[in-house]
């Protein structure tokens, strides 16, 4: 997949990275890691700058976390319930857990949208709650753009700055997604230890 996605950025550009980074977004398989750090790169040895790189890539994201966004606002809370009314028990899901988990969102929406622009595959996947909860939209953009611009800025700069030895990024990038991931598994299993721990003793 590297070569493919490589081989786009050298033969189209800007656009080439607009195009890939808002797919990147949509199908988070797709990983800005690469895309961002050769982009970095590549600005060391043709037309593109540093500047431009990030431009694009920014107004990609903020196009794919749009879209994702429009997505989630499909599957408003009301849509939701139809689905735990006829697959509750399947998914052990009940009315009231969608609305805990919207009054969740509505109260920590906002830093949970930034924040989580710098984590692998989960900054792509968050703009779907976020429509789903009918987060203000503004707010929801402004963030998102915030969030999404110091990522690529860092990336690119970062690829710009290690030339030829760009493709090392990725070793550290691996490593920090996996911290990440498992400090989020803890904070995870950490909130459900505690829920139940609640519950059991009403």
């Amino acid at each position: 997949m590297e070569n493919w996605l490589l081989s786009i950025i050298n033969e189209y550009g800007y656009i080439g990275i607009f195009v890939l980074i808002a797919l990147e977004n949509i199908f988070p398989p797709i990983p800005s890691e690469v895309i961002l750090t050769f982009s970095g790169f590549v600005t060391t040895s043709t037309h593109l700058s540093i500047f431009g790189v990030v431009i694009c890539s920014t107004l990609g994201s903020i196009t794919g976390a749009v879209a994702l966004y429009r997505v989630g606002l499909l599957l408003d809370v009301e849509r939701m319930e139809k689905i735990v009314d006829k697959w509750g028990k399947v998914l052990r899901l009940t009315r009231r857990d969608i609305h805990k988990a919207d009054a969740w969102f509505d109260k920590y929406g906002p830093w949970t949208v930034f924040l989580c622009r710098f984590v692998p595959l989960i900054r792509s996947l968050i703009s779907i709650p976020a429509g789903m909860s009918n987060m203000n939209f503004t707010a929801f953009f402004v963030l998102t753009t915030l969030g999404t611009l110091i990522w690529n800025t860092v990336l690119i700069w970062i690829g710009a700055s290690v030339g030829d030895s760009w493709h090392s990024i990725l070793t550290y990038m691996d490593i920090y997604s996996s911290v990440v991931y498992i400090i989020l598994a803890v904070a995870v299993a950490t909130t459900v230890y505690w829920y139940f721990k609640k519950i059991s003793n009403r």
